[in-house]
């Protein structure tokens, strides 16, 4: 592992401090363009998120009825009820999302497949690239808003569901996370530009409540004016 690794492990709250922690909640209130383009538009109820630390699980409820809520992993997505009944599940999601574009519709389960990956991988950043078939090395930094950002390209395993396979992680000088750049590969490969602000400490984990992520451009610039996905986050609970 990296020393630049290690360092924004250890700004982040320390692999010691993660490795002794299972879960993450958060209440989540998210919105953007994204979801009107896929025939599912956002409403801004607050919903509770749940996400595994070092196995790819997620959910978030109340999903589509107030008695149910998803259940995510890599190769199943369901819809199920708060007892466990099952409402409507996937084996294998990713493959549902062959010859997608941007515009290509949506159906519950495919938006409970993202919602499920984007989350594990926002709730889990930077800890996740120590977990065994991650690869990071160190790219070239990005300047902006009159600051070096040291940057990192994530290259994940197959075994773990997220937007693209290689990802790109930019650290302030006080190696906090600024900023996240990726494909959506499920969504035509469009290029993201993810922005994060007001970090909080939650149980001794330092991390963003608030990302803002932007279609992007050739020069690896944000289009302001297309906001793909706002998510908020608050009484973030580790356990």
């Amino acid at each position: 592992m990296s020393t630049l690794l290690d360092n924004i492990l250890d700004a982040h709250g320390g692999l010691d401090r993660w490795r002794q922690l299972s879960s993450v909640r958060a209440t989540v209130v998210s919105g953007g363009d994204l979801f009107a383009l896929k025939g599912l538009p956002q409403d801004p109820t607050p919903r509770e998120m749940t996400v595994r630390l070092h196995e790819e699980r997620a959910s978030v409820a109340p999903f589509g009825a107030p008695d149910q809520r998803t259940d995510f992993t890599a190769d199943r997505v369901a819809i199920e009820r708060t007892d466990g009944t099952v409402v409507a599940e996937r084996p294998f999601p990713r493959t549902s999302f062959d010859g997608h574009a941007l515009d290509t519709p949506w159906d519950p389960l495919d938006r409970a497949y993202f919602n499920g990956y984007a989350m594990w991988t926002y709730l889990t950043t930077p800890f996740l690239f120590a977990m065994p078939g991650f690869r990071a090395e160190e790219i070239a930094p990005w300047q902006e808003d009159g600051e070096e950002w040291r940057g990192l390209r994530v290259t994940f395993p197959a075994t773990i569901a997220s937007h693209s396979p290689q990802q790109d992680f930019y650290f302030g000088p006080d190696l906090l996370l600024r900023r996240h750049d990726y494909h959506v590969d499920i969504a035509g490969g469009f290029a993201a530009a993810q922005y994060v602000y007001d970090i909080t400490d939650a149980d001794g984990i330092r991390l963003p409540t608030r990302r803002r992520a932007y279609r992007r451009d050739k020069d690896l610039r944000p289009i302001r004016s297309e906001l793909m996905v706002s998510i908020d986050y608050s009484d973030i609970r580790f356990s």
